[in-house]
């Protein structure tokens, strides 16, 4: 309860979007196999940025 109201951060937000890209590419796979793959690949431009935020900490 009291992390209700505490904000993001801007590696928690890539995160949730990452993992959001993969699902989206995941469920696209069955369908539209080339939307899916433009999907994984905004994934990992995304896991790039990650991997840069972490190394900065």
């Amino acid at each position: 309860m009291f992390g209700l109201f505490k904000k993001k951060t801007d590696l928690e937000k890539l995160e949730d979007q990452y993992k959001k890209l993969h699902k989206d590419a995941f469920e696209l796979s069955k369908v539209n196999r080339q939307k899916s793959d433009a999907k994984l690949k905004e994934a990992n431009d995304i896991s790039k940025q990650i991997e840069e935020l972490k190394s900065k900490s």
